[in-house]
C-alpha cells in the first residue's frame, strides 16, 4: 500500500509546503526608446532582492534586447535568473492596455508568487489593471520589505506609516524607487535571455499618436543627488528660471517645483514634487519660497538634508528643515549661489 509523499516529509503544513514550491518574483523593467534602463527599475530590482525569491524580469519594446544586454553585462542582481523579452515596437509607448494582457498571461499560472513594478506613471497604470483581472488587491508605494509577506508603506500623505501583512498567494507590489538604493554595477553571465513572440492582442483600439518629451540636460528629478525646488513666492516663470537655474548649475542639481508653482505656470508639470507629483529623496534638498504644505512634504521629507529659504518665520517648511534661512529670497539665493561658486 502506497503512502502519500507528504507523510514522509516534515510536518510543515500544506500551505507552507505549497508556498515553498512556488516562490518566484516577476519584475517589470522600464526602459527608454534608446534601450537604456530607467533608474527606478534599478531600484526596483534592489527591492525585489529583499523578497529572497528567484527573479524573472520582463522587458518590452523594440529595444528590449539592447536593454537586456545592458542589464546582464553592466549590473549585478544576485537573485535575477531570467530575462523575458517581448520585442515589439507596439509596446514602446508602454500603453497599459497593451502591456496588461501579456503580464496577466505570465501571472495566471503558479510560477510567480510576487509581481513588482516601480511606482512610476507606467507602474501606476499597469498595477490596478493587473490586480483587477487577477482579482488581487495591490500593495502600493512600498518603502520597506520586511519579509515576503510583510510590507511598509506611507498613508495619509506620509503622516502615517502602515505595516501590511499580505496573506494572498500572489502579491502585487509597487515600489517607491527613492526608498531603495539601485543595484550595483557588475555583470550576470549566468542570467538567461528568452525571447517571446506570443503577444496577446489588445481588446481596445488604443494607439500612441504622438509623444512630446521635455528635454532637460539636468539630472533626472527622482534620482538626483541634489534638488533645488521653487515655490509660489517666485511669482513668474522668468523669476523662477533666473533664481533657480544658476543655483542648480552650481550644485549640479535637478530643479523641482511645488504644485502651486506648476498651476501658476512657473514651470512644467514634470517638475512637480509632492503627493500628486514625484517623490524624491536626495542628499540635499533646497526649498526656495516653499511654504511646506503637507502634500508637498509627502514628496520630499525623506531627503537627507533639507534647507529652507523663506521670508515667513512661521512657514511649516521650517519644521522639517535641517537648516533654515529666513529672509528675502531675492537677496539670499543670488548670494548663496555666488558663495557656492567661489567654493568651487
Amino acid at each position: 500500500m502506497f503512502k502519500p509523499l507528504a507523510s514522509f516529509l516534515p510536518k510543515l503544513g500544506n500551505r507552507q509546503l505549497f508556498q515553498r514550491n512556488y516562490a518566484s518574483t516577476l519584475a517589470f523593467i522600464e526602459s527608454s526608446k534608446d534601450g537604456s534602463i530607467s533608474k527606478s527599475s534599478l531600484s526596483l530590482l534592489a527591492a525585489a532582492e529583499k523578497l529572497s525569491n528567484p527573479i524573472t524580469a520582463v522587458i518590452t519594446g523594440s529595444q528590449a534586447e539592447k536593454t537586456a544586454k545592458a542589464l546582464k553585462f553592466f549590473y549585478s542582481c544576485k537573485n535575477l535568473e531570467k530575462l523575458i523579452l517581448f520585442e515589439d515596437s507596439k509596446l514602446d509607448a508602454c500603453l497599459p492596455e497593451k502591456l496588461t494582457p501579456l503580464l496577466v498571461n505570465l501571472l495566471k499560472g503558479k510560477e510567480y508568487s510576487h509581481f513588482v513594478v516601480s511606482n512610476s506613471s507606467v507602474g501606476k497604470s499597469i498595477l490596478p489593471r493587473v490586480g483587477a483581472l487577477l482579482d488581487v488587491q495591490p500593495v502600493c508605494e512600498v518603502t520597506v520589505i520586511k519579509d515576503p509577506n510583510t510590507f511598509v508603506r506611507p498613508i495619509y500623505a506620509g503622516n502615517v506609516i502602515s505595516t501590511i501583512e499580505c496573506p494572498t498567494e500572489k502579491k502585487l507590489l509597487s515600489i517607491r524607487a527613492s526608498a531603495f538604493a539601485p543595484i550595483a554595477e557588475g555583470s550576470m553571465e549566468s542570467v538567461s535571455i528568452k525571447k517571446e513572440t506570443d503577444i496577446p492582442p489588445c481588446d481596445l483600439d488604443v494607439n500612441c499618436v504622438k509623444t512630446i518629451l521635455t528635454r532637460n540636460e539636468r539630472p533626472e528629478l527622482t534620482s538626483a543627488q541634489n534638488v533645488v525646488t521653487g515655490g509660489r513666492a517666485l511669482k513668474d516663470k522668468e523669476t523662477f528660471d533666473k533664481l533657480l537655474s544658476p543655483l542648480a548649475d552650481v550644485l549640479h542639481a535637478a530643479i523641482g517645483a511645488t504644485r502651486a508653482s506648476v498651476d501658476n505656470g512657473l514651470c512644467d508639470n514634470s517638475l512637480q514634487v509632492g503627493q500628486t507629483g514625484k517623490v524624491v529623496a536626495p542628499d540635499l534638498y533646497i526649498a526656495v519660497g516653499v511654504s511646506g504644505a503637507v502634500q508637498h512634504l509627502a514628496g520630499m521629507k525623506d531627503s537627507k538634508i533639507i534647507v529652507a529659504i523663506n521670508n515667513d518665520p512661521d512657514a511649516p517648511i521650517f519644521n522639517v528643515a535641517d537648516y533654515g534661512l529666513q529672509g528675502d529670497l531675492y537677496k539670499i539665493v543670488p548670494e548663496l549661489t555666488e558663495k557656492l561658486r567661489e567654493e568651487k
